[in-house]
């Protein structure tokens, strides 16, 4: 079974949602960089034959010293929102022409290879697998601060990632995308993918 996969870590982000002077895929965890504990993830997997990641051009210095002795590709430059930046990538590595692509966001670094594994494995059914969590808690509608419904958690699902796809079906959905797809997976699915969900991790 010769097929080939490839890894793509979207670190293009601004992280304005946690603050600070750093992006959060560069801020410290462990005295690590966020973005090297998901970049060791995917170079240390060995059914993962490739690693790139999608990073700001200010960036590059901050990414230099995150990225320092591991076995990556050039990183690639990112584009003005997420889609755009996976876009970036996908066509980065369109010589490279991987069978499948794994989709992960620079800023989960909790990342493992059992999960990795369960994207890997669903791929081998399906155009594409992403890893996702069962809701447990109770689901509430709100409306100026008061509860206005409860919805029924049966079949909802948090996704996570990494994403994976057939590499040539993902880069032909984005090229024919609308824009403001909230993930890879709502997109590859509005393109007529059929995506699985796998165990991903709490």
């Amino acid at each position: 079974d010769n097929m080939t996969a490839a890894a793509l870590i979207v670190a293009a982000g601004r992280g304005e949602r946690l603050g600070g002077p750093v992006a959060k895929q560069y801020q410290s965890l462990a005295g690590i960089p966020v973005l090297r504990h998901a970049l060791l993830a995917f170079c240390h997997h060995p059914g993962i034959n490739a690693v790139a990641a999608v990073i700001r051009g200010e960036d590059r210095a901050l990414y230099d010293q995150a990225a320092e002795g591991l076995n990556l590709l050039p990183p690639i430059l990112g584009g003005d929102n997420r889609q755009q930046s996976v876009l970036h990538g996908l066509q980065g590595l369109e010589s490279l022409n991987p069978d499948k692509i794994l989709i992960h966001d620079g800023a989960r670094p909790f990342i493992s290879a059992p999960v990795i594994d369960n994207v890997l494995a669903g791929l081998a059914a399906h155009d594409g697998a992403v890893a996702a969590v069962p809701v447990v808690d109770s689901l509430k509608r709100g409306d100026a601060g008061r509860i206005v419904a409860e919805v029924r958690r049966d079949d909802l699902w948090r996704a996570q990632t990494p994403q994976g796809f057939d590499f040539a079906a993902l880069l032909a959905a984005h090229g024919s995308a609308d824009a403001g797809h909230t993930d890879d997976a709502s997109l590859a699915r509005a393109a007529g993918l059929d995506v699985a969900l796998v165990a991903g991790a709490e």
